[in-house]
């Protein structure tokens, strides 16, 4: 019988064998362990102890038959035979869309997949292009295939409760190319090095079950007939016959909100946030984190994860990147928006996050500005930091320093934002609320992270695309759209995601119940 076991390991022992280890933990003679897997792996850097992983082993006894794996993932669901399966158009190739179709390709069902963006490859250059102050509209850091999330790092940590079906996804990975680890450590995390060739190996894969992908197609509207979805409508008249209509199009698809609330499709405001990236030196962020353990070859790039409250608004970090870089992410030409990401290696000499502060509906304006005011409102701040970045997404920045003494900065150090920096106030940028909100939360942060205000950290504007402002609404049990039969919202641009798992788990999710209408 295999057994489970917890331990902890110190730094300075992580070379040496596990078996022993595990053998003293289970009172065990010396070498009756036989075949050990290590099944979950984290750092335990917390303060006042000492640093080393935490492990949970499964390990059987020499002589019994070697460890298996769990089983693989389940058999998947197929479409009933004799009847025929539902024609149905995915738009958008981002983890939602893609997920969704990898289910429904799997059960025998045909896929169309529609994206406004470029494959994964030729995307790259339009990346670089953005780098030199040049925007393409449709392919970007946001726009193009596996979404957001493909250049942004690839950080595949979720609180999603799902635990099966989030094991499912992360295997799904792995079996595309992602390294083994992912399903071992508490964090996992791909890369926007490799994560690309991971999606590369998912769509030959669909392909090769059928899926239809159409590259560089804009929707711009649906057909219906009598309440039902009929065809996906696309730029320059062209229409996709269509039964169902998964609509997983990401958290920045503006235009997509505009045609839905022009069409009637029901959906709502929904709270996000924004402020700003924070760029440290890693070595001090290492320094904070592991003290005078930091640059141990066995310890990664240190990261963080801060919130606390002030005047009811969360004030709290987000999608750190250890050794990383800040990247413009806008998909518009007058605004300027910025993200994070990072290699496998993360390798930079920088560390950045997101330090943004909870904007709630109703500070999107009054009822009668309607849906779309949270859209507004991100579109006011990113126009500001692009005058305030005097153009080709140039960033606004600001020393810490200065910008929790309110005054601007004359100049600022070096950052990883490649369009380059202007420094100044972002005082100017971001609404007089969420200004006051970040400066006291930030002393609050600092407070309690010793070295955190790092008086020339700096801080680029504007971060004002962490989830969508608007929620597709969608029936709990069918998840369908309650405006229109045959319409699942999907994803992080429907607002039922937040990150690269979570969007694939709903993806498949919405799958599941598409596949029980048969």
């Amino acid at each position: 019988m295999s057994e489970t076991v917890d331990l902890f390991v110190p730094l300075a022992e992580l070379d040496e064998p596990l078996a022993p280890r595990v053998e003293r933990a289970l009172g065990w003679s010396r070498g009756q362990a036989g075949d050990v897997r290590v099944l979950r792996r984290s750092l335990d850097a917390r303060k006042g102890r000492a640093l080393g992983q935490r492990l949970r082993v499964l390990v059987a006894r020499r002589g019994e038959a070697p460890l298996l794996g769990d089983g693989g993932a389940p058999a998947p669901l197929r479409w009933p035979a004799g009847r025929p399966p539902p024609k149905v158009v995915v738009v958008g190739s981002g983890p939602a869309g893609s997920w969704a179709a990898l289910r429904l390709a799997e059960a025998g069902v045909p896929v169309v997949v529609v994206e406004q963006g470029k494959p994964v490859q030729p995307r790259r250059r339009d990346l670089a292009l953005l780098t030199r102050g040049e925007l393409t509209e449709t392919s970007n850091y946001c726009f193009g295939e596996g979404g957001a999330g493909t250049y942004s790092d690839g950080k595949l940590y979720t609180r999603a409760k799902d635990r099966g079906g989030v094991a499912e996804v992360i295997d799904d990975l792995v079996r595309f190319g992602a390294p083994a680890d992912i399903a071992v450590e508490a964090r996992p995390h791909v890369g926007s090095n490799r994560l690309p060739r991971v999606l590369q190996t998912l769509r030959a894969h669909l392909v090769d079950l059928g899926v239809d992908y159409r590259f560089e197609s804009t929707v711009v509207g649906l057909r219906a007939e009598r309440g039902r979805v009929r065809a996906v409508r696309l730029a320059g008249g062209d229409e996709l016959p269509a039964d169902v209509v998964v609509l997983a199009v990401g958290h920045s698809a503006r235009a997509v909100y505009a045609w839905a609330a022009a069409d009637g499709v029901a959906l709502e405001r929904k709270p996000i946030a924004i402020g700003v990236r924070i760029e440290h030196p890693q070595r001090l962020i290492d320094e904070i984190q592991y003290g005078d353990a930091a640059g141990h070859p066995k310890l990664p790039p240190a990261f963080y994860e801060l919130t606390t409250t002030e005047s009811d608004r969360g004030v709290y970090s987000f999608c750190m990147c250890p050794g990383g870089w800040i990247v413009p992410a806008a998909t518009e030409p007058d605004g300027v928006v910025v993200n994070g990401m990072s290699l496998s290696r993360r390798d930079s000499p920088f560390a950045n996050a997101g330090l943004v502060v909870t904007v709630a509906a109703a500070d999107f304006g009054p009822a009668a500005a309607g849906p779309l005011a949270g859209v507004e409102l991100q579109r006011q701040v990113e126009r500001a930091a692009s005058r305030a970045g005097g153009g080709r997404f140039r960033a606004p920045a600001q020393r810490l320093a200065d910008f929790l003494e309110g005054r601007a900065s004359t100049n600022v150090g070096a950052s990883s934002y490649r369009p380059g920096l202007a420094a100044g106030d972002l005082g100017a940028v971001l609404p007089g609320f969420l200004t006051q909100s970040l400066r006291a939360g930030l002393r609050r942060l600092g407070a309690r992270l010793p070295g955190f205000l790092f008086p020339d950290a700096v801080l680029v504007g504007a971060e004002t695309r962490t989830s969508a402002p608007v929620r597709l609404l969608r029936d709990a049990k069918t998840l369908m759209s309650p405006s229109l039969e045959g319409l699942y919202p999907c994803g992080e641009g429907a607002g039922y995601a937040g990150g690269i798992v979570s969007a694939a788990l709903d993806g498949a999710r919405v799958a599941a119940r598409v596949l029980a209408t048969g």
